[in-house]
């Protein structure tokens, strides 16, 4: 099964681009899914996030209260670091499980796993492709204040937290450009998609 990681700026129309791969074909795998599953109560990955910052990122019900955790960790890197460091072998191991699951079903097919951090947390080279999602930065900021509510210093304070775009684009096999509409993205898509459907028609 032909492994690819997908990722990007937060923003830049990731899940637009996955939704495109899995209608064409693909088994996708969502990070942010995962990372919400192994933190539901009675998991070891909550546990270990209320032993690390306390139970005020719980909500009353004991859930995970998300935007408290966010709040906290996006305008210090040590806690960033420190929650990334706890949960991600949690998530590469449930997206391990996925993958097993999916190549059972289709041997030679193409899995995508979407992950904003994928380059920052090294994820990326247990993978065969990378793909990176990116637009204009003035468009980038324009969606994550629309999308979220934010303000445009808050908006920048989480673009900031992450590698630029321009890092990320370095470690490509494919770039995949959102600024303009969604005819421009998806032709892009469709044609990552059949050197994609090449490579994995290659495997033994």
């Amino acid at each position: 099964m032909l492994k690819v990681g997908l990722t990007g700026s937060i923003a830049v129309g990731k899940t637009c681009v996955l939704a495109v791969l899995a209608e064409l074909g693909c088994h996708v795998i969502d990070a942010d899914e995962i990372a919400r599953e192994v933190v539901e109560p009675g998991t070891k990955g909550l546990e270990l996030i209320r032993n690390a910052f306390g139970d005020e990122v719980l909500s009353a019900g004991g859930k995970l209260d998300r935007s408290k955790l966010g709040a906290m960790v996006f305008v210090d890197e040590d806690k960033r670091t420190k929650l990334n460091a706890l949960l991600h072998p949690l998530i590469i191991a449930a997206q391990d499980e996925r993958i097993r699951e999916f190549q059972k079903i289709e041997p030679r097919g193409i899995v995508v796993i979407d992950a904003a951090l994928m380059i920052e947390s090294g994820g990326f080279r247990r993978l065969d492709k990378l793909i990176v999602v990116h637009c204009r930065p003035e468009i980038q900021l324009e969606r994550l204040m629309s999308r979220n509510g934010l303000s445009r210093e808050a908006a920048e304070q989480r673009i900031n937290s992450q590698l630029p775009q321009e890092e990320k684009k370095k470690y490509a096999d494919f770039l995949i450009d959102t600024s303009g509409d969604f005819a421009y993205t998806r032709a892009q898509v469709e044609a990552v998609f059949i050197e994609l459907r090449r490579l994995s028609e290659k495997i033994q």
